[in-house]
């Protein structure tokens, strides 16, 4: 039997392989040596690892605890001591020092990897010996050896190392065991959190018959916090494993309670799993219950609840994708394919266009199916109202006839209502004198008003207010408007208030008017409303029209003078119908705007939403960096809504685009392709080709997204829309900061694809001057890959017998690089013509007539560095041709000639590669470049 050289030797070079390194030099102080030397006793060396195991220091109990895997390797021959030393392991487990069970601890993964590459009965050795160390560690009551323990077990998941019996005869029943209501807070705590981080590494059988019921148990925990936060941060984990029916069965009610926790760290860890959640529902759950979940997490009290919601909301909407829908999917590489058109698609298209067009209609017309809630499975609970619901919008923001919680759209134009009104800011709330103007033409609508205000008059005579105001119950007396000009006198410094006042005075005059023609002839009094007077409609909707800025500024019949009875009476009525026609106006375009954000493929209150996360008002309540988050799950929601719905997020793309923060543009620059694949070349030519030419002259940091995919983007476009950008190519030569080379190693990278889209003309003629210009760089990764960029431009040429051409560019790299005065554009020239050669870019004999001459030229070059790359370009790419290997050929000689010299160089790398095996690759010398 061997000894154990290691224990018994005094040199710390065997120390130090045995992981005592730690202990440095100093250690000599309390005599490591004293128990290594091999003289001290006669023990065999089972005898001393028994003694040093057991000792009565703590320090040689470490000791051996720490080496435990370089003793095994020492006994791995002879399978006596084997047993031996893993009996001895088993028994050192039961140390009482929490050190020593620490250390031992840490060996376990390594000491279980050894036996598993070595070992052929490994399963049962590591079942016996080691498995139970760590099940009973898992109890420990050292918090280090608990974590120590923790961390193994999941390595020993992690690498395949136990078996499926163990984890569930050994594993499973001690971790539920921990997890009981009656066990401690502590080891209740950790064994949840390592429960959760197992399930991963089990198979469904497992987790479902042994973990499941407990983790839902665990979920309601009443007591502890913790415990249920583990469980909501894992949540998706387990309905990932378990799949779609136990999900909906037995996770999605413990997933509700969760979401509406009292604490918010809870609620937000719900909101961050929320996408893998979704992804394992079926579609009427994720419609139907996930998504009215979701909007109360958007709106929850916490801001930290709202801000992880918003981040997770481009996610959890890119679950509701239908391939079937947007005519995509993703291939086994990870692109994004259109799938293959059917017979039957185009008439699915017509069903689809005669649908959306009806639903337009049905909203013109004033249908009870609104906008807020243009399906049956909508999220709210509520009914649509009977009638007309009529997109008019009250003073309040909300639409008429709708009750507040189903008209998102409407509390948005409310914000902006209240936002911008610089009443607001500027001055103190003044009486309110303005509503919807509602004008009634005729004497049967006129007397039915008439009645109208009576029965109003009657039962609110005596609720009357202090305050000023004019209303729409009853035609407004002078005194009332006297009133109002009274109030408005301390403002008449403002410009939007002496409007105001002009016109009140002027109904204040035909008011007075009014009561001197009622006194002489009742008769007038009666056709009043026809003959032009001013009824309290009039006045109000007058009053509305001089507090809109753009017309008191623009238009001077805002402020209108009265001259006499006739005058007033024309300019009012001018006056009436140009603000119906601005109403009528606004209505269509308001009704427009609404109708574009219309789909009917996600939820409207999720799609809301996600439209909303660039207000800027989101910044400041949610996350100044939401609309980052809005760009980065921007291609996933389009892909979701698919092309026919891409008018929904058209002003959101565009918005972000401009927005002020650059990284929101750069994450868009880096997208931009997939988003042209999903809309198709017509929107992609119409929508993103404006907003790619604006990333085009964007600052480095976003410029390098439109770089990186642009032969992507390129390759989408029709060929004359792909031809303009050849005069932009030029452009990405110019950096902010001219030490990022790497911006110009992308740019060589993306023109070596792009090569394929254009023809040889334009590629000589535009292409080749940036290649050349690259290949002058003085960066040399930026050399090397723009040598690569020249050979593809020379192969373009001659696949599409350009030889002229071809010929020209030659003799252009000849009089750039083989004739040039640094040795780098000469070691470049060799470069080139043995890519030349191995690419098969040109006819061998063309090569021969055009390029080797100059190559061979070059074998005498003064620079060591450039001769290496002669030689080996001749020797491991020319000769290998049959073209020059044949003995008749007529360059043979000359071939030969130049390699004997090159074998007989001063230089020993020369030598080296002029004599070298053109099948043994040494070295690679492009970094030589």
């Amino acid at each position: 039997m061997a000894g154990l050289s290691l224990y018994f030797e005094d040199g710390h070079d065997d120390l130090d392989d045995f992981g005592f390194d730690d202990y440095g030099s100093e250690c000599d102080g309390i005599r490591i040596t004293a128990f290594l030397d091999a003289g001290q006793d006669n023990l065999t060396p089972l005898g001393r690892l028994e003694k040093y195991a057991f000792s009565e220091n703590v320090f040689n109990r470490q000791i051996v605890a720490r080496g435990l895997l370089d003793v095994l390797r020492e006994f791995s021959d002879n399978e006596n001591d084997f047993i031996s030393v893993m009996e001895t392991v088993a028994r050192m487990s039961e140390d009482g020092e929490p050190t020593v069970r620490a250390e031992l601890m840490e060996q376990v993964p390594n000491i279980a990897m050894f036996l598993h590459e070595n070992r052929p009965n490994f399963p049962e050795a590591f079942s016996r010996y080691l498995v139970p160390i760590v099940v009973r560690y898992l109890t420990d009551p050292n918090n280090q050896v608990r974590k120590t323990s923790q961390a193994a077990l999941l390595v020993l998941l992690e690498q395949g190392l136990m078996s499926k019996a163990d984890m569930e005869g050994k594993v499973c029943p001690v971790l539920l065991e921990l997890t009981e209501p009656s066990s401690d807070d502590d080891y209740k705590i950790e064994a949840v959190a390592i429960m959760c981080k197992l399930v991963t590494m089990l198979t469904k059988d497992t987790v479902e018959h042994l973990l499941l019921l407990r983790f839902c148990e665990l979920c309601s925990d009443v007591r502890l916090f913790q415990v249920r936060k583990v469980c909501a941060a894992n949540f998706g984990e387990f309905c990932s494993i378990v799949g779609q029916e136990a999900t909906e069965k037995l996770l999605m009610p413990k997933f509700f309670d969760l979401c509406s926790d009292s604490l918010w760290g809870i609620r937000k860890a719900c909101a961050e799993c929320f996408m893998v959640v979704s992804n394992c529902t079926s579609a009427e759950v994720r419609r139907t219950k996930l998504s009215p979940l979701f909007i109360n997490l958007i709106s929850d009290q916490s801001r930290w609840v709202r801000q992880a919601a918003f981040q997770s909301l481009g996610r959890f909407i890119s679950t509701f994708a239908n391939p079937s829908i947007t005519g995509l999917h993703f291939c086994e590489d990870g692109t994004l394919c259109e799938i293959q058109k059917i017979s039957s698609e185009s008439h699915g298209q017509d069903v689809t266009t005669s649908n959306s067009s009806n639903s337009r209609n049905a909203f013109i017309d004033g249908s009870p199916n609104s906008l807020i809630q243009p399906r049956s499975e909508q999220l709210q609970p509520s009914h649509p109202p009977k009638g007309n619901s009529c997109t008019h919008l009250q003073k309040d923001g909300t639409s008429l006839g709708q009750p507040e919680h189903s008209a998102p759209l409407s509390h948005q134009q409310q914000d902006e209502c209240t936002m911008f009104n610089s009443f607001n800011f500027w001055r103190a709330p003044l009486p309110d004198i303005t509503q919807d103007l509602q004008l009634l033409r005729g004497d049967e609508r006129d007397e039915v008003i008439e009645k109208q205000d009576d029965s109003m008059r009657e039962t609110e005579g005596e609720g009357k207010e202090d305050v000023p105001s004019l209303d729409a119950q009853g035609p407004a007396t002078s005194s009332q408007i006297q009133k109002v000009l009274d109030c408005l006198q301390p403002h008449l410094d403002d410009p939007d208030v002496q409007a105001q006042v002009k016109v009140l005075s002027a109904a204040l005059k035909a008011a007075q008017l009014e009561s001197q023609t009622e006194d002489a002839d009742e008769s007038v009094s009666e056709g009043n409303g026809s003959t032009g007077s001013p009824t309290s409609d009039e006045l109000s909707a007058m009053s509305e029209l001089s507090l809109t800025d753009a017309q008191i500024s623009d238009s001077p019949s805002s402020s209108p003078v009265l001259v006499d009875d006739s005058e007033h009476s024309s300019e009012e009525s001018d006056l009436i119908e140009n603000v119906e026609e601005d109403k009528d106006a606004d209505t269509a375009k308001t009704c427009e705007e609404e109708k574009s954000k219309v789909q009917n493929v996600i939820p409207q209150q999720l799609l809301d939403q996600y439209l909303s996360m660039t207000d800027p008002a989101r910044a400041q309540t949610v996350d100044t960096e939401i609309a980052k988050h809005c760009a980065f799950s921007l291609p996933g929601v389009a892909l979701t809504l698919g092309r026919q719905n891409w008018h929904c997020l058209k002003d959101t793309y565009e918005t972000l685009a401009t927005d002020v923060q650059w990284k929101v543009r750069r994450t868009l620059a880096f997208s931009i392709h997939e988003l042209a694949v999903i809309l198709g070349d017509q929107l992609t030519a119409a929508d993103l080709v404006p907003i790619f030419n604006g990333f085009l002259k964007d600052l480095d940091e976003v410029r390098i997204g439109v770089l990186k995919h642009l032969y992507d983007f390129l390759k989408l476009l029709h060929a004359d829309k792909r031809r303009e950008y050849l005069y932009q190519l030029q452009e990405f030569m110019v950096t902010d900061n001219s030490r990022n080379w790497r911006f110009r190693y992308e740019l060589a990278e993306q023109l070596i694809l792009i090569i394929e889209l254009y023809s040889h003309n334009d590629v000589y003629d535009y292409l080749r001057q940036i290649a050349l210009n690259l290949c002058s760089d003085k960066v040399s990764e930026v050399r090397w890959i723009s040598y690569k960029l020249v050979v593809e431009i020379l192969q373009k040429l001659y696949a599409c017998e350009a030889h002229d051409l071809g010929l020209n560019f030659i003799n252009e790299l000849i009089m750039r690089f083989c004739h040039c005065p640094k040795w780098v554009g000469r070691q470049a020239f060799a470069f080139i013509c043995q890519a030349v050669v191995e690419e098969d870019c040109m006819p061998m004999d063309q090569f021969a007539q055009h390029l080797l001459p100059s190559l061979l030229s070059l074998s005498s070059d003064p620079v060591p560095n450039v001769r290496v790359l002669v030689a080996k370009a001749l020797r491991q790419s020319v000769l290998e041709k049959p073209y020059f290997k044949d003995p008749g050929s007529a360059y043979s000689d000359e071939l030969e000639e130049a390699l004997s010299e090159l074998r007989m160089d001063k230089d020993r790398d020369v030598r080296f590669f002029a004599t070298l095996d053109p099948n043994r690759n040494v070295m690679d010398t492009a970094a030589l470049i």
